[in-house]
């Protein structure tokens, strides 16, 4: 594995806030052998075509062009490590311009993605709930009743999420669209996603919390929660294993209209 003070040598030294030369590209980075090694131990021989759509993603991004390179290394390493695409049509993950850094960004597919790969997941979902569906939601009972057939329109009213573990525990909850955008408004650091498809983002916030509540979060799940949208340090690209370092996230906290520093995740419940 690259020693952490050599690859962190490696890193400062390729710095860059915007296109710059090749050799301080994102594909001057990469091919960095501190880097490219590291990408090598964590994906194998996925770590070509992986480096390669990291590439095609910020030569294709403009404002990802003009961020602290380094930032987008250590944000699709996260990625990588997770064994997720970055590729923005996928859906699963996106690394995401924030101010002059890059961000990692789970999609609503990378939850359902990673909550599959656990094995105690029999089935998961989210769905929106348009105009004249819903029949009957009890939040203290969590009676949910929608009828698909009585659609009046496709203007969407509320998000509804369910799973059924293995050994047979379920749980649905169902967020009003005002909920949504309430929590948008107090947590989202960034418009990104939710200009471009609020469905998929509110997909993704409804499972988000549902699974961080009552689901079974593996360490890989605690991972991406933890990296999900929060500041990625360089140290990430010369992290040990995933299921032994967690704490090479540095979590960023976001400024409300008040001034006041708040978290914008909530805090993750394992369940055993």
């Amino acid at each position: 594995m690259a020693n952490v003070g050599s690859l962190k040598n490696e890193l400062a030294s390729k710095k860059t806030t915007g296109v710059g030369t090749a050799g301080s590209s994102i594909k001057g980075m990469l091919e960095s052998p501190a880097i490219k090694k590291r990408f090598e131990e964590v994906l194998d021989k996925k770590a070509p075509q992986f480096m390669s759509s990291v590439v095609n993603l910020v030569n294709g991004d403009t404002n990802l062009r003009k961020v602290d390179q380094m930032s987008v290394i250590a944000s699709v390493m996260v990625a990588a490590t997770l064994d997720l695409p970055v590729d923005k049509n996928l859906g699963y993950a996106w690394v995401v311009p924030y101010g002059d850094k890059a961000q990692f960004q789970l999609g609503y597919k990378g939850y359902v993605q990673l909550a599959l790969r656990t094995g105690q997941y029999k089935s998961i979902n989210v769905v929106e709930i348009c105009e004249g569906e819903l029949i009957k939601w009890n939040q203290l009972t969590e009676e949910l009743v929608i009828d698909f057939e009585k659609r009046l329109s496709d203007v969407v009213v509320g998000y509804a999420g369910y799973f059924e573990l293995v050994n047979g525990f379920r749980k649905t909850v169902y967020w009003t669209k005002e909920q949504i955008e309430k929590h948008r408004k107090k947590f989202s650091k960034s418009p990104f996603g939710w200009s471009k498809d609020f469905d998929a983002m509110a997909k993704k916030t409804v499972l988000r919390n549902m699974l961080s509540k009552w689901g079974i979060l593996s360490i890989e799940m605690q991972t991406a929660y933890k990296g999900d949208m929060n500041t990625v340090n360089a140290a990430a690209v010369d992290s040990g294993n995933v299921d032994e370092n967690i704490e090479y996230l540095d979590i960023d906290f976001s400024v409300n209209e008040e001034g006041i520093n708040e978290p914008h995740y909530e805090p993750v419940e394992v369940h055993p």
